[in-house]
């Protein structure tokens, strides 16, 4: 992943001001197994009907080693987080209107996560899909410093 996507990550999952993002320290996962990140569906160069609801939206699956729970409710489990997902995240087309992100699964927790292509200027196309692994306070979760995130091209007809 190139290192302009990891920093869009952060920048997303933060949401919050230079000043703000730098009172809230950024959170690391305790010493045990690395965190993981993956999207299971779509897979890599998936061609992708589009839902036929407003949001033109598609489910996308992920995987991890955490525990998904909707934001707020970890009760301080370090191992525990919800996933902030950005469609084409070199920009912001796609993100949801007064949103630095697409879709997140912060409501329901799981592996499943709404993605609105509806949102972007140009719904049909190649895009790249993203997800990132954040913590109970949406922050990004880091592994070297590095937050957690996977990516998969598709394009959407």
């Amino acid at each position: 992943m190139h290192i302009r996507h990891a920093l869009l990550f952060c920048l997303m999952a933060s949401g919050l001001g230079a000043a703000q993002a730098q009172s809230r320290a950024t959170v690391s996962t305790p010493a045990q197994a690395e965190p993981t990140l993956s999207i299971v569906w779509p897979p890599a160069g998936a061609q992708i009907t589009l839902g036929q609801d407003a949001q033109s939206a598609i489910g996308v699956l992920v995987s991890s080693n955490f525990r998904l729970m909707p934001a707020g409710q970890c009760g301080g489990d370090p191992r525990c987080g919800h996933i902030h997902m950005k469609i084409d995240p070199d920009g912001d087309s796609c993100n949801l209107p007064g949103k630095p992100y697409n879709s997140m699964n912060s409501d329901f927790g799981g592996p499943l996560i709404q993605a609105n292509f509806g949102a972007c200027t140009t719904p049909r196309g190649e895009h790249v899909i993203g997800v990132l692994l954040a913590n109970d306070q949406h922050q990004p979760v880091l592994v070297g410093g590095k937050p957690v995130t996977a990516l998969v091209k598709v394009k959407t007809q």
